[in-house]
């Protein structure tokens, strides 16, 4: 069962980004591990890879023996995301996607998340020359609203529970107006 971070990930990638397939909690059959969401628009040949984490308070903070984690955890995930994308699809354009709704920025270098998704992003271009998309802060506030407009132009109800929620606030906000 995927969360509610990565159902919303998954709308917008089949509702925004136009896939035809998208799967939660893919398995990893060579190493131990999974993707988050996993979208296929098969018209333009694009495999999207998504990891989501959606920590609200402490915002993107993974912790290793109490220390932070968040630049080895993300290099690791997608590391292993990339390998799976290359084999799997080697002919499709591949989008490695990281989003996050808060990303703190923390004056101490350890703590600046900003920075270490910064960091990952860095590393994952040189080492696989992968432009890693982040989606975090304004722009995940963004995509959001892109989902929320195309869920105010639909009258059939959607299957998706987060789609009918932003379809319904929509339909209601005009309502009230």
């Amino acid at each position: 069962m995927q969360t509610p971070g990565e159902e919303l990930v998954g709308e917008y990638l089949r509702h925004v980004c136009k896939c035809e397939f998208v799967q939660y909690n893919v398995q990893l059959s060579q190493v131990q591990g999974e993707i988050d969401v996993v979208g296929i628009n098969l018209s333009t040949r694009t495999l999207y890879v998504c990891e989501v984490a959606v920590h609200l308070v402490t915002g993107l903070q993974y912790v290793k023996n109490k220390r932070p984690d968040n630049i080895n955890r993300f290099i690791t995930k997608f590391t292993k995301d990339i390998q799976y994308a290359r084999s799997a699809l080697p002919d499709y354009e591949h989008v490695f996607m990281l989003w996050s709704p808060i990303v703190k920025q923390r004056a101490n270098p350890k703590y600046d998340q900003l920075a270490q998704v910064q960091t990952v992003h860095d590393r994952l271009k040189a080492d696989f020359d992968v432009d890693l998309q982040v989606i975090i802060n304004e722009k995940f506030q963004h995509c959001l609203n892109e989902l929320r407009a195309f869920a105010a132009t639909q009258s059939k109800a959607f299957t998706s529970p987060i789609m009918r929620l932003l379809q319904i606030e929509e339909y209601l906000a005009r309502h009230l107006q």
